[in-house]
């Protein structure tokens, strides 16, 4: 069993999607062999730091081999625990930065913008999109018109790994999803957001022509732009009062650490919730 087997396997029985695949085979170029000892596991790793990749980068890598070491050792069908014995990767520890998030100034520039013409019309529904779900901006793109259920405000979103996951939507969503399907005659069975040519938009153009709106509208979008609007609406639901259970389910997150990674609290939130709490406070 090698490599190739591996990807094979998750390709067809465990039906991963392209992009993780692509993750695989990158993950194992850092493997000169495809039975790695623990020293063959710990010399990928310097390779790795030798070649620049931060901690977040190496810890990418190392999931996806730790898996394969698995797979090769336990099969396909045991889950990897502490009773396992075959070599494998410690996580490296990551530096606690903060998410790159927008602003409320932001938001409400982008909420409030007014479009003009179908192009601006679709690049809008789907920054609303982005706000008020929490999605990632590949399923969004993925969106066909009957994934939309606007009667009990819901949408069925296509997540990693071909899991699909119900998440709600705002009246407001629904009334621009509404006036957007009507006025663009977009049929269920159609994606909801598609180029002039009918076919899937590219996720880079998006990120542009975001980039290139937030310009217009007189600031710089933050880092990681498209996924900054994952960081702000997780952010937003904690700080309004949401549950970091519910939180998991709506992002998606297989454990709750991630969610709480996304969902982090700014210093003014710390100073808010101190003042309410503390000892001293009347």
């Amino acid at each position: 069993m090698g490599f190739s087997e591996f990807i094979r396997e998750r390709q067809f029985l465990t039906n991963v999607s392209p992009s993780t695949l692509e993750w695989y085979k990158h993950s194992f170029k850092w493997l000169d062999t495809d039975a790695p000892t623990q020293e063959d596991l710990k010399a990928a790793v310097l390779k790795m730091r030798a070649k620049g990749l931060r901690a977040t980068g190496c810890n990418s890598a190392i999931r996806a081999i730790n898996a394969y070491v698995h797979w090769t050792n336990a099969g396909p069908d045991a889950k990897c625990g502490p009773a396992c014995k075959h070599p494998r990767i410690a996580q490296l520890k990551e530096p606690q930065n903060i998410l790159p998030t927008f602003t409320d100034k932001q938001i409400r520039l982008l909420v409030e913008w007014k479009p003009k013409g179908r192009l601006e019309r679709r690049l809008h529904l789907i920054v609303l999109f982005l706000f008020d779900t929490g999605a990632r901006i590949g399923e969004v793109l993925k969106l066909r018109v009957s994934d939309i259920n606007v009667d009990d405000l819901l949408v069925t979103l296509d997540g990693k790994g071909g899991k699909e996951r119900v998440v709600p939507i705002s009246f407001a969503l629904r009334k621009a999803i509404h006036r957007y399907v009507t006025d663009f005659n977009r049929k269920p069975e159609s994606l909801l957001f598609v180029t002039s040519a009918e076919t899937a938009l590219n996720r880079r153009n998006v990120l542009r022509y975001v980039q290139r709106l937030c310009l217009t509208l007189g600031f710089t979008a933050p880092a990681r732009t498209l996924h900054a609007t994952r960081h702000t609406f997780a952010t937003r639901y904690l700080r309004k009062g949401g549950n970091v259970f519910l939180l998991q389910k709506v992002m998606g997150h297989s454990d709750l650490e991630t969610t709480k990674r996304y969902a982090h609290m700014t210093t003014e939130d710390l100073q808010a919730v101190h003042e309410k709490l503390s000892l001293l406070s009347r």
